[in-house]
Formats: structure tokens, sequence, C-alpha cells
């Protein structure tokens, strides 16, 4: 009886010094849970998104945590006009038909940019930044690109180049708060995607880098200048924009 006793007594109070290695585990399992998470969820998703639109992005999210509001309106491939799609293209990834969402030669010349002491440019592919809009987060770091590559290859290998670009053309954010070419046209130009001009394409276009500087409705002289070269580029774009045929 003794014995059974001892074996159901109640346990003494645990050490002190156990108790922040307990928290410590928890902590590290949470993080291992979490960034499991990050890698997986996209794998699900990119294949779902092949037929079904993305209803919000994490950049979407984090702007409205920070107070943005989210404008938007989902419109397919067609109803976009080519003076926007030419001209988005040709200034972030006149590539965009040949590469399998890395542009490899683009990374090794910011590579090398990088090593001779400059900045180290993104070499972002329309692949890398759709993939980093629905799923990442927006500030630079290795260990985003570190997951943006894979993904990129992913969704290059699940989706069609004319549904990548569509995404990315519908969640791409133009100003705060306003995502995706419908919004952006109405919001800039009081006319919908499908009937933009070709200036008015190439200023929407010469704004993505910096939409919360740039504004194409009322552009300075650099956003000119781009929207110019842009336009010039788009006009030419034929061969750059093939596999966006039906």
């Amino acid at each position: 009886m003794a014995e059974e006793s001892n074996a159901t007594a109640p346990r003494g109070p645990e050490p002190e010094e156990e108790r922040p290695r307990k928290r410590r585990r928890s902590w590290f399992r949470r993080l291992v849970l979490t960034f499991l998470l990050v890698l997986i969820l996209p794998l699900l998703l990119i294949p779902i998104y092949s037929i079904v639109n993305p209803p919000v992005t994490t950049l979407m999210l984090i702007k409205r945590l920070g107070g943005a509001p989210i404008e938007r309106s989902w419109v397919t491939l067609d109803d976009i006009s080519p003076n926007l799609v030419n001209a988005v293209v040709m200034a972030e990834d006149a590539k965009f038909c040949r590469h399998h969402g890395i542009d490899l030669g683009e990374l090794r010349a910011a590579w090398r940019e990088a090593q001779k002491g400059g900045e180290m440019r993104g070499a972002s592919t329309i692949t890398m930044q759709t993939v980093k809009n629905l799923f990442l987060w927006p500030s630079r770091s290795y260990v985003r690109k570190a997951v943006e590559f894979p993904l990129a290859l992913y969704a290059d290998l699940v989706l069609s180049k004319r549904r990548i670009l569509e995404i990315y053309l519908n969640v791409v954010e133009w100003d705060r708060g306003i995502y995706g070419a419908e919004a952006a046209a109405r919001h800039y130009f009081k006319r919908s995607a499908a009937s933009l001009t070709r200036t008015e394409g190439a200023r929407l276009a010469a704004t993505l880098p910096a939409p919360d500087l740039r504004n194409p409705a009322n552009p300075g002289p650099v956003t000119r200048d781009l929207a110019r070269l842009f336009s010039r580029r788009a006009a030419a774009a034929g061969p750059h924009v093939d596999c966006l045929k039906k």
C-alpha cells in the first residue's frame, strides 16, 4: 500500500531552471511550424489559383493592418488594354516569356554589380513579384529571396504565363490601397483598364517601382521620361509577349 501511495502522489513543483527551457522549446516549435506553414501554404494555393482568383494577398493584409484601404476589381487579361500589358512586361521583365520564373542572367549581373560595391539590385521577374505579393513580405532580405526563388520556379511550372501576368496585374499596388489594373485605371484616369491609351499604359508601368512616389495622372520629369521609353518598347513588344497569346 505504501508503494502504491508513493506512485500516485503528486509531483513537486517544477524546478525554476526548467521553465525557461520549456518556454524556449515552445517558441522554437511555434517558429518552425510558422516557417513550414509559409512554405507549404503557397504550394497548396498556387495550383488552386490557376482557376480561382486570389481573394487577398499578404501585402494587402500587411498594408491593411497599417490602416490602408483595399480597393480592387478583378478583370481578366483580355479586359486589360494591350497598351498596359505590353508596357508592364517591357518595363518590369522583358524576358518574361523566355525564362522559367527566374532570370539567371539578371541575377548574375546584379551579383557582379554588388561584388563591385554597388547596391544589390532585386533582379526580380514578374513571376517573383507575383509570389512575393501573394505570399511574402515587402521588405528586402536574403531570407525572403531564399523563399521567393523556389516559389517562382514552382509558380512558373504550375501556372501559364497568361495566368501569372493576369494575377500580377490584378494584385500589384499602384497607389496606397489601390490594387490591380482596373482600380488603378479608374483611380488615375477615370476609365476602365480595357480602354487605357498607350500613354496612360506606359505611365502606369513607369509608376510600378515606386507607387508611393509617382503619379501617372500628374507625372514628374522622371516618370514622363520612363513612360516615353516604355511606350516605345511596348510598341515593339511583339516577340516579347508571344507567350500571352491564346
